[in-house]
């Protein structure tokens, strides 16, 4: 923590307590939405929307022009819900034309993007002095918005679209408990210190140095530590992608960390499009998964920013090769980057047993058929809670960001397993690969990862409970909140 949150700590916050009304069923809240620039947070921030949305509130979904076109389409009962407010990024020298989200760019400039993105304080301002929302919903990359917001005298909530889990090893806020004092990459590898009970969710020491400086920061550059700290010290509340059956003692243990209200708003697991039957790359695939027997096929996919290297990709082709399992792979080119190349006749050997996409693809309406058996990902949450969703098991290749915690917790939960690495640089072999994908689809110890996917998925499919999450949230901004009259 560096001394600028040390002397706000010491002065005490300024932050304005908001009115204690009388509840009015009938009243409508307007909250606005700020999340970072990465597809992964702006689709949950959207899924959410779409929920409030739902019943009736009004919501300014906050993004830059490029990002909300990219969007899909929202349902017609909603439209008039939500409005998109679109925030032209500032021009950054750095940043290749157009690039307006992670998606469009390799890893090494995404900190240019972060410094465009803290350029958006003055239109930020404007808006949100205009339009006056009730609430401010953003994400931990805009530290800086709780000090705008509550100058305005709009309270403010970090939503998390990671598990608790990984929010609690950021590090603590509250004066009550002793502060973060790791200095080295092998300080994380252990969980922290303010961790009271048995846990293993930790950094591997590949992923430290992976990501040491983009979390730490340097002269030139916010680190992620810093901005996610100071996020959760300067916000009203802190509202979380999760729920109390999955994580109890991890959401528990980030209210006591940060000495303020924290409140999960549901997993908010995604349904199936209708209009995706009329795909033509679904049609096909599923007259393919139609042949095959049930659980027996291996689903690989890394979400729209994980891209595994081209030695990575190798060892994953020749793991699914010797594993001797169906499989559908889809091995996507992140904006900027080199398409990996598969190994010379793996498609013509594995020609009938293997499906290798290269474009978009429904993972929603893949995860639900009955022919699949595992799914090998890179962690990340969205893709977790739509396994899950489905009664998936799980094995897990993190990559990047808090996919490593992901998967430690997973690993605990039962629920995947980690496809096993070398510590020191994180590479992994075929063997490893082929052993992993046939002991959780076929053999006797992987039987525990198979059940423990069966029983949450009536957890992660609920939607009557993921409805009463959202109803307790807004009940609590409501509460918490001068509410203006529908």
């Amino acid at each position: 923590m560096n001394h600028v949150m040390k002397q706000k700590k010491a002065m005490g916050s300024t932050t304005v307590q908001p009115t204690m009304p009388d509840i009015n069923k009938d009243s409508k809240l307007h909250i606005a939405m700020f999340p970072w620039l990465a597809f992964g947070h702006m689709l949950p921030f959207l899924e959410l929307a779409k929920l409030i949305a739902g019943k009736g509130h009004k919501i300014s979904f906050i993004s830059t022009p490029r990002n909300i076109d990219r969007f899909p389409p929202l349902p017609p009962e909603l439209s008039h819900q939500i409005t998109f407010v679109k925030l032209p990024l500032p021009h950054n020298p750095n940043l290749p034309e157009g690039a307006k989200a992670t998606a469009d760019l390799t890893e090494e400039p995404v900190f240019h993007l972060k410094i465009a993105y803290d350029s958006l304080q003055e239109p930020i301002t404007q808006f949100l002095n205009r339009s006056k929302p009730d609430w401010l919903l953003f994400d931990f990359a805009p530290y800086w918005v709780p000090e705008i917001a509550n100058t305005l005298g709009i309270p403010t909530a970090f939503f998390s679209i990671i598990l608790a889990a990984a929010l609690s090893i950021v590090g603590p806020t509250s004066p009550e408990i002793p502060a973060d004092d790791r200095k080295l990459p092998e300080d994380y590898i252990v969980p922290p210190k303010w961790v009271p009970f048995p846990a293993t969710v930790a950094l591997r020491l590949f992923e430290v140095r992976r990501l040491y400086t983009r979390v730490i920061g340097d002269e030139t550059n916010v680190g992620d530590k810093y901005r996610f700290t100071e996020t959760m010290w300067s916000c009203d509340m802190i509202v979380v992608r999760s729920c109390t059956e999955f994580e109890p003692e991890w959401l528990s243990l980030l209210e006591d960390l940060h000495g303020k209200p924290v409140l999960p708003v549901g997993v908010l697991s995604p349904m199936p499009k209708a209009d995706d039957d009329d795909d033509e790359t679904w049609r096909s695939i599923k007259d393919w998964l139609d042949r095959q027997s049930k659980n027996t096929v291996v689903y690989v996919a890394f979400g729209s920013e994980a891209m595994p290297s081209q030695e990575e990709a190798t060892e994953i082709a020749l793991g699914l090769e010797k594993s001797g399992l169906p499989f559908v792979w889809v091995l996507r080119t992140k904006h900027g980057e080199d398409a990996v190349m598969l190994p010379e006749g793996f498609e013509e050997r594995n020609e009938g047993r293997g499906v290798v996409c290269r474009s978009w693809v429904p993972q929603l309406k893949i995860l639900a058929h009955d022919s699949f058996g595992v799914f090998l990902s890179h962690s990340g949450w969205s893709s977790v809670v739509e396994a899950l969703t489905f009664g998936r098991p799980l094995v897990l290749l993190p990559m990047s960001n808090d996919q490593g915690l992901n998967a430690r917790y997973f690993m605990e939960k039962k629920v995947g397993y980690e496809l096993p690495r070398d510590e020191g640089d994180g590479s992994f072999t075929s063997e490893a690969v082929a052993e992993s994908l046939r002991m959780v689809i076929e053999k006797e110890e992987g039987r525990v990862y198979r059940d423990k996917a069966k029983e949450l998925k009536p957890l992660f499919g609920d939607r009557e409970r993921q409805n009463m999450y959202v109803d307790k949230f807004l009940e609590y901004l409501t509460i918490h909140n001068g509410c203006r009259s529908a």
